[in-house]
């Protein structure tokens, strides 16, 4: 874990560090919520635009958990995510001009994104600590949570809803989205998760060598 330090440097950029996690945490929430209003077809394929935004949460969160421990991590995401809720909700009804369609997307963002974040977290922990390829607790984690975050949301904002398309469809959109999420995630996030991890993992070793 690097994220505990003794001295006053140290304990800046660690600050620092904690500051970014949370506003990259709000941003993507935020964005992810946004768009998967906005529903979409692709060769006969019925997806929301948030299938290829939502990886991004699942890569986050274990980034996280990878810099500061999983402790920490709870608090750093509980912290950002009232505020990415609020957020979100502003911008779906200003968008959607339907205060009922912006809470229940809200409400089922709170609901499954909490589930997933306890799932993921403590699932990213426990492989972390079993295998030694850093690859296979982000994969693993992200599919586990991906799958319990898809369905827990779509059935919470769109089952009976008033935006007759998703309340038809959400089952279907939320399987398709689903897949799109997992291979998104594994193909072209986790690669992108490596390289940030390794970076900072990078900038911490020279500041470290430079106190």
């Amino acid at each position: 874990m690097y994220f505990l330090g003794k001295t006053g440097g140290t304990q800046m950029k660690n600050n620092i560090l904690l500051k970014l996690l949370v506003v990259l945490h709000i941003i993507i929430i935020t964005i992810s919520n946004f768009l998967v209003s906005i529903p979409i077809e692709i060769l006969g394929v019925k997806l929301t635009w948030a299938a290829f935004s939502f990886p991004l949460v699942v890569v986050a969160t274990d980034l996280t958990v990878r810099l500061v421990g999983k402790i920490i991590a709870r608090k750093t995401i509980s912290f950002a995510f009232p505020f990415a809720i609020i957020s979100s909700f502003l911008i779906i009804y200003y968008e959607q001009d339907i205060i009922s369609i912006a809470l229940r997307i809200s409400f089922a963002s709170s609901i499954a994104y909490a589930i997933s974040i306890l799932i993921d977290i403590n699932a990213f922990q426990y492989f972390r600590e079993k295998y030694s390829y850093w690859w296979i607790a982000p994969a693993l984690s992200t599919f586990v949570s991906n799958i319990i975050d898809t369905y827990t949301f779509f059935f919470s904002a769109f089952f009976n809803s008033d935006d007759a398309y998703m309340s038809e469809n959400w089952l279907e959109i939320a399987t398709n989205q689903l897949i799109i999420k997992v291979i998104i995630g594994l193909v072209f996030f986790l690669p992108l998760y490596g390289l940030m991890l390794n970076y900072i993992k990078k900038k911490i070793t020279i500041t470290k060598k430079s106190i």
